[in-house]
């Protein structure tokens, strides 16, 4: 798998290759996307390293990865939501069998209807957390104002922590495998409290009120 990334960053696909799978991780969570953008980014690194001698001919520029992550992922996030907003009985069944869906319904719309989308960018990070909040985001008929500006704060955020993972571990650790191995442990780490937080149950009025 590692060789076959290996080979592929050298080449601009990695740049369509990047795109299409942090736009469809929306409906397919199990999609390593963020894995490819710290492969691209610690193969960035590692070239340019190396100096001018043996650099591949097509190397993945930061800046261009930077940017294809972050629109990616807004454009996922927005197609997620559209489906969504458009509803179906199929959905809405789904969505009602899924505690932490309906969970996350309720904490999204509490948060937007407050002006606040903090939620949408920590989801951003945790385990199928961008899946739940652009399809809860649709689902509760949120104004597409209300929900793009956080979504494009949440792409920005996760490219570039994921870019940045990458490029800076290589470089500090001297190997674009190890760099790339330590920083895929350092993006699911930063998973786990992001998921606690979208998982909190909502409190009720009472028990803000107490």
């Amino acid at each position: 798998m590692f060789e076959t990334l290996g080979s592929l960053t050298a080449s601009p696909w990695i740049y369509v290759v990047v795109a299409v799978s942090v736009v469809l991780d929306v409906f397919l969570p199990v999609l390593p996307s963020g894995v490819l953008v710290i492969t691209a980014a610690a193969a960035a690194a590692a070239a340019g390293a190396a100096g001018p001698v043996g650099v591949p001919a097509q190397v993945p520029d930061i800046l261009a990865l930077l940017v294809i992550a972050t629109t990616s992922s807004v454009l996922g996030d927005m197609a997620a939501f559209r489906l969504a907003r458009r509803g179906g009985a199929r959905l809405d069944r789904a969505i009602a069998r899924s505690r932490r869906l309906t969970r996350a319904h309720d904490r999204l719309g509490t948060a937007l209807a407050r002006g606040g989308g903090a939620l949408v960018v920590i989801a951003r990070f945790a385990p199928a957390g961008r899946s739940v909040v652009s399809l809860g985001a649709g689902k509760t008929h949120r104004k597409v104002m209300e929900f793009l500006p956080w979504s494009v704060l949440a792409g920005m955020a996760w490219a570039g922590y994921s870019v940045a993972l990458g490029y800076f571990g290589t470089q500090w650790l001297g190997a674009a495998w190890l760099g790339t191995a330590v920083s895929v442990v350092a993006l699911f780490a930063a998973g786990a409290p992001a998921a606690f937080v979208i998982r909190r149950p909502v409190p009720t009025a009472a028990a803000s009120a107490a």
